[in-house]
């Protein structure tokens, strides 16, 4: 019973006790009867005993604080099956050994091979009617069989083919070497070669490849045969250097001409440049209607890429434009430039007064901003006479300025997850700062992506794409578990940059039509900036995919990652850089420029990788650069829309905190601040100081909760485990929309168009929020490190220097004469550009 005027309380249950933890009961009341029981605060001479009392009074706030920043940016959890997970493969990576494989090749699983390189064979008797011989090798082990091509009529071939056969799937002790002649009815033996397989030598790279001997042909009864062939047989590892160019023995369900398409291959991307066409003016046009004002522009052509200036103001035969049109182009320069000048004489009817081609080699390459000179081209005209094209030369010209772009980055990527930022001239490149190193271990679990004989298969390889270096691994055929343990390595130039993973089924090596396509299963992404120096990541990535009907996981893949930094100094000083060249800040190119030019970038890289031998498919280019990432989803709207929403949340919660400030909730943090701030009141001098303190205390509290695990994709924050079926099917929707009324289309489409350019608006401001959150959550490591000891020095440096000359600096500053503003973004504006976002586990 509670005593009613007294003293005295009736216990509370200890059920219903608030529970604190000891260490900060303890510092609460370490604060409560240490703090002055008078405001005798000493003068302005005891500064240090002022900022030691504005701590004590901050401490609270600043536990209280932390834990707020902690919780905020802690996301959501989604899905299990959905998460990430940490894995422990065997790996050579930290073991000391002494294999010469750890030091080299030690982010994979090492697998045994026995290689057989057939090289060669001589002197073959003829088996034929005719005395000639159509000679063959099969090697055999076991089960597993491998055939190399045949020869017509050839006793001396040469076939230089490496088989490979995993030491797991061996179930023989012999090695078999079989020369056959290829015959209609029945193929002829015309000898082997056998050998015992606990003889055969191993090899380790870097050792020299082993060399081919003469080994003499036996017939089936072991009596010697006519003819030799040439062999090297050895046992290694995925390192050697003939492991990319082997043919498999998990693999002999694939034909001899889909073997190419199943080998492991690093492509390089196209060197890619900007072609800037400043059209200035032309002379003496002649026009074929002298009775009118012509209305001339300039039409200029590259390749697929077709653009035209506006109609020049000045309608006579001398027009002037001054305009600029852009391109892209890649090395080698195949197609030349094209120009046109054209003279509008109907609403759809337009006559060429001239033409001239400028091939791209002739043209100068420029570095910086310094105008290049201009020239006088000559225009032809050609007419047709009774049927043949004849040219007429007249003293038409045109004025031209062309230049090749080298101070500009060619995005050919979705820029918030580029993989290269340097300039297009290697001139103007800096030296690298590290070294990625991935190994791309195993999948599990994956989806059947075709029906083959009535069954479901799926014959699974990956591609990463990092800088101007495409890798593609082995095609690992009718597996829904495929091993690759292949490890790749990169040069890395700046670590605000991600590395792409992509999974992929081959639809091309069982006769697949010629519309067949390579079926995506799946991708991750990775950006350097949130990975710890020599620190090996091993984990397991869901693979997503949204479909119509919703997100699916098609499987997981198991990765090694390490990034080995050359120069800490040097990394460190590239967050006070700019995040692209200085040239798209001195000459900035607009936003529809640029989206423009990425999409015909795109296509260039995915028509050049295509062409390559084996091909790296369109679908697999286009899925790899985010081809479609600009367009309209009312998905990812809503997903931008509480990214931003979970950015002001943590100003709103700051304002409730406030308000329960004002309204004595908490008494004693109520004083607390009372007090703190009648000191920042009476000493305006410690109220920089004590900010960039705080945030220096919240930044070294985070730290011990910091990100262990990198980046992966987030259904959850993507909304696509929520998608609505209705805005799947808008999504999934054709561009432009199949709708069959045809102002539906238009006002379907412009809704889209418009839509999506808000939602990469709303994108950006999130993104913008994000990266301040990331300046204390330690998600960028380093990053974290230079803010935490730049508010240390600053608070440091603004406490022993007066404010007033603080204040008066920062406004000359931000005063200053334009002659004193550099073009090039400041160095904090930089170092907040670099900063991570969560746009990189963006679906």
């Amino acid at each position: 019973m509670r005593n009613g005027g007294g003293h005295g309380h009736e216990p509370i249950p200890r059920s219903r006790q608030r529970t604190v933890p000891t260490y900060r009961r303890r510092f609460l009341c370490f604060q409560v009867e240490s703090f002055p029981t008078s405001l005798d605060l000493p003068g302005t001479k005891n500064k240090q005993t002022l900022l030691y009392w504005s701590l004590i009074t901050l401490a609270p706030c600043c536990f209280n604080c932390g834990v707020f920043f902690r919780t905020k940016m802690q996301k959501p959890p989604q899905a299990v099956d959905f998460a990430l997970k940490e894995t422990s493969p065997n790996i050579g990576a930290g073991a000391v050994t002494g294999d010469k494989l750890s030091s080299t090749y030690d982010l994979v699983e090492q697998m045994q091979y026995l290689y057989v390189r057939v090289v060669k064979a001589k002197d073959l008797p003829g088996k034929d009617v005719t005395g000639s011989c159509d000679p063959y090798v099969e090697v055999k082990l076991g089960n597993y069989k491998g055939i190399t091509k045949h020869f017509e009529k050839k006793s001396n071939p040469e076939w230089n083919q490496v088989f490979a056969f995993s030491k797991e799937r061996i179930q023989a002790s012999v090695l078999e070497v079989y020369v056959k002649d290829k015959d209609v009815v029945a193929d002829d033996l015309i000898g082997r070669a056998m050998f015992d397989l606990n003889e055969i030598p191993k090899r380790i790279p870097p050792d020299s490849p082993l060399a081919p001997q003469w080994y003499r042909l036996e017939d089936r009864k072991g009596n010697k045969a006519n003819g030799e062939l040439m062999l090297a047989v050895w046992m290694g590892t995925q390192a050697d250097e003939a492991f990319p160019d082997s043919w498999h023995s998990d693999a002999a369900s694939v034909g001899p001409d889909a073997v190419s398409n199943i080998r492991s291959k690093v492509y390089l991307s196209p060197k890619l440049w900007y072609v800037r066409v400043n059209v200035i003016e032309a002379q003496d046009l002649v026009p074929n209607d002298k009775s009118r004002f012509p209305e001339v522009f300039v039409k200029a052509v590259l390749g697929n890429q077709a653009l035209r200036t506006r109609v020049s103001q000045s309608k006579t035969i001398n027009p002037m434009w001054n305009e600029d049109l852009m391109f892209v182009v890649a090395e080698p320069f195949e197609e030349p430039l094209v120009l046109s000048v054209e003279d509008r004489v109907g609403s759809n009817k337009d006559e060429t007064l001239g033409m001239c081609m400028i091939p791209l080699h002739m043209v100068q390459r420029r570095l910086d901003h310094r105008p290049v000179n201009s020239r006088w081209f000559n225009l032809e005209k050609h007419v047709i006479v009774e049927g043949e094209k004849k040219e007429i030369k007249f003293a038409s010209r045109i004025h031209l300025r062309i230049c090749l772009e080298g101070g500009y980055h060619v995005l050919d990527e979705s820029t918030h997850y580029s993989s290269d930022l340097r300039p297009t001239a290697k001139q103007l490149w800096r030296p690298n700062i590290g070294i990625l190193e991935l190994g791309i271990l195993s999948a599990h679990g994956l989806m059947p992506m075709k029906t083959k004989d009535g069954r479901g298969t799926t014959d699974a390889y990956c591609v990463a794409k990092y800088g101007q270096k495409w890798v593609r691994t082995r095609t690992i055929v009718d597996n829904f578990m495929p091993r690759w343990n292949e490890q790749y390595t990169w040069e890395v130039f700046d670590t605000c940059t991600v590395i792409t993973v992509g999974v992929f089924d081959n639809g091309h090596i069982h006769g697949g039509a010629g519309g067949s396509k390579d079926s995506r299963i799946g991708k991750v992404r990775i950006r350097l900036s949130t990975l710890e120096a020599d620190r090996v990541y091993t984990h397991s990535y869901p693979l997503l995919v949204l479909h119509p009907s919703g997100v699916k996981k098609t499987g997981e893949i198991q990765l090694a990652l390490r990034f080995s930094c050359s120069s800490l100094i040097n990394m460190l000083h590239m967050y006070s850089h700019p995040l692209l060249p200085k040239m798209h800040y001195i000459h900035p190119l607009s936003v529809i420029q640029l989206d423009v030019l990425r999409h015909q970038a795109m296509q260039i890289v995915s028509m050049r990788l295509s062409r390559a031998e084996p091909p790296l498919r369109k679908e697999v280019v286009e899925y790899m650069l985010d081809v479609d990432s600009h367009m309209w989803s009312m998905r990812r709207s809503k997903a931008n829309f509480f990214r931003i929403m979970g950015v002001l949340s943590g100003l709103i919660a700051v304002g409730k905190w406030f308000d329960q400030i004002c309204n004595w909730r908490n008494p004693l943090t109520t004083i607390l601040i009372h007090i703190l701030f009648i000191i920042l009141v009476l000493y305006p001098e410690l109220i920089l100081p004590t900010v960039f303190l705080y945030l220096f205390l919240i930044g070294i509290w985070n730290y011990r909760w910091r990100p262990r695990h990198p980046p992966h994709m987030d259904t959850r924050l993507s909304h696509a485990d929520a998608a609505h079926p209705d805005e799947l099917d808008e999504e999934f929707d054709t561009f432009p929309t199949s709708r069959p009324s045809d102002i539906v289309r238009m006002r379907y489409d412009r809704l889209r168009s418009i839509a999506g350019r808000v939602q990469t608006v709303i994108g950006d401001l999130a993104t913008q929020g994000e990266r301040f959150q990331s300046l204390l959550s330690w998600r960028d490591p380093r990053a974290s490190t230079l803010f935490v000891t730049f508010c240390l020095i600053l608070a440091l440096v603004l406490y022993v220097t007066p404010f007033q000359v603080i204040a008066l600096l920062m406004g000359l500053y931000i005063l200053r004469h334009p002659r004193f503003r550099h073009k090039l973004p400041s160095i904090p504006l930089n170092f907040f550009r670099r900063l991570p976002a969560r746009s990189d586990s963006m679906l």
